[in-house]
């Protein structure tokens, strides 16, 4: 039994149709802790055995932060041009007809059948000095292969599909006549879009970009080839930690982690705390 105060109504809590809630929560519950929390358990526990002195010593080494600011830094460029482009293409897919939109609504998929590794070397033939792509940009001083900008094209490949697909369905839901209407009242096509349409689709576009990065942070096959893998230049963080393991230095490695761990929870907190203030704000998902 719940009170609303806006209302002063009373309003009675239904039991649910289907039963087993008990039963399915317990599962829910088993599972979630056998697949996420005891590993980052063990993680957590391996890490503070480490001691705070030789952890920060471990984190704190110079080519360790360098490839942690090229993973996260290269994630969130990354992200962010998903987010554009993902809501610009799946608008095409939603408010436009025409040929091969089938086609090219089933090519969106395809970074999530394609494995990581065949998306590396395809996009390393497409952008090296001497491929298709390259070859036209070596002239103009530009170089995408082996460098942070290649490790930034291979995270735009395997995240754009995470933006289009859950920013899709909230575009289906909105009427075209919000925007006849809003033409009517004497709005612009800016005022439109700035005022109608990206409020509605905020919170959804905020989970399609925490969605991408968090994919392009951890991401490792489709990097690999295409970066080059120079430390202090194009190193990336799960790299660095197999190379640790490699090296079985396995301290270095459970401190890059960890970090990777910490980070990575922070910015999804942030950015989940700002996708409830939206919901709240515009109303969306109430």
């Amino acid at each position: 039994m719940a009170f609303r105060s806006s209302s002063t109504r009373w309003q009675f809590r239904q039991p649910s149709v289907i039963p087993g809630f008990g039963l399915a929560l317990g599962v829910t519950l088993t599972w979630l802790t056998l697949i996420v929390l005891i590993p980052l358990s063990g993680l957590i526990w391996r890490s503070s055995g480490l001691g705070w002195s030789k952890f920060l010593a471990l984190a704190s080494d110079e080519r360790t932060v360098n490839a942690l600011t090229i993973s996260f830094g290269t994630a969130f460029v990354a992200a962010v041009i998903n987010l554009v482009f993902g809501v610009v293409l799946a608008w095409v897919l939603v408010r436009y007809r025409f040929p091969g939109k089938r086609v090219i609504d089933a090519m969106v998929d395809l970074p999530f059948a394609l494995p990581t590794a065949v998306a590396g070397i395809a996009l390393t033939a497409l952008y090296a000095p001497n491929g298709w792509i390259g070859s036209l940009l070596a002239p103009l001083g530009i170089k995408i292969a082996f460098t942070p900008a290649g490790i930034v094209v291979a995270l735009v490949f395997v995240g754009l599909p995470f933006v289009v697909r859950t920013v899709q369905p909230i575009m289906e839901e909105i009427d075209k006549e919000v925007e006849e209407a809003a033409a009517t009242l004497g709005a612009s096509r800016y005022q439109t879009i700035s005022r109608v349409l990206l409020p509605g689709l905020l919170p959804a576009g905020l989970t399609g970009f925490a969605l991408a990065f968090a994919r392009g942070v951890g991401e490792y096959g489709s990097v690999i080839f295409i970066a080059g893998n120079l430390p202090y230049v194009s190193e990336i963080a799960p790299l660095l930690i197999i190379i640790r393991l490699e090296e079985f230095n396995y301290p270095a490695a459970t401190a890059i982690a960890a970090v990777m761990l910490l980070i990575s929870f922070i910015m999804l907190l942030v950015i989940n705390t700002i996708q409830s203030w939206s919901r709240r704000r515009y109303g969306y998902g109430a």
